[in-house]
């Protein structure tokens, strides 16, 4: 199968399966989706989301949010992981936004990523999320489903994003980064992996891939 023909493959099973593709972590505004996507780094959006309603509770701007101390911060996140990293994080990136961007989160990336503990997939989340402006935000599911694909040689999530960006259309990049999240835990998992069930890896995947696997079944 020509590249081209696995793209379209892809592109039409991910259509039928998620015509929808609701953003995983509750949010209501750039700032929140902002704060919970920091949050979710080594985390799951479930855990996030039980956590977020706490936090915003108390702080859902940055006006607030730097009314408290970031051991306040810290206490509150400290269920989804690194919470000194990310409490200093929210906390220094809430005083920017107030000195540098009157309390609003920018809508480019130069902007985003200057901000404490955001980097580019936090920020290819929020541009797309947020403000709708097309980019792909690569996590350690679309890298493992575009190595196991064929689609990327899968040396790292930047390569990734660079593979992803040159084979689909960009007017199909925010949704299909989701469906591909999507597909990668209904179907396609790190563990416990079954390939009868992954109609994707099945139809279009590297043979390498497919070969090591009936391989560790044997």
């Amino acid at each position: 199968m020509l590249k081209q023909e696995k793209v379209q493959f892809v592109l039409d099973t991910l259509e039928e399966l998620y015509p929808e593709t609701p953003i995983p972590l509750d949010h209501k505004d750039p700032y929140t989706l902002l704060i919970a996507v920091l949050m979710s780094a080594q985390s799951t959006d479930a855990r996030v989301n039980t956590i977020t309603p706490l936090l915003f509770a108390k702080a859902d701007n940055p006006y607030d949010m730097i009314k408290l101390s970031v051991d306040e911060i810290r206490e509150i996140i400290k269920p989804v992981g690194l919470s000194p990293m990310k409490s200093k994080g929210i906390h220094g990136l809430s005083h920017i936004l107030i000195d540098k961007h009157n309390g609003e989160v920018p809508a480019n990336f130069k902007d985003l990523e200057a901000l404490p503990a955001v980097g580019h997939k936090t920020a290819s989340v929020v541009m797309s999320q947020a403000f709708n402006i097309p980019a792909f935000a690569v996590d350690t599911h679309i890298h493992r489903l575009m190595y196991r694909w064929g689609l990327t040689n899968g040396k790292n999530v930047e390569q990734t994003e660079k593979d992803a960006k040159r084979l689909f259309p960009e007017h199909t990049w925010n949704k299909l980064h989701l469906q591909i999240i999507y597909y990668g835990r209904e179907y396609s998992p790190a563990r416990g992996w079954d390939l009868d069930k992954d109609v994707i890896t099945k139809t279009i995947g590297r043979k390498s891939v497919i070969e090591e696997y009936y391989k560790k079944k044997k």
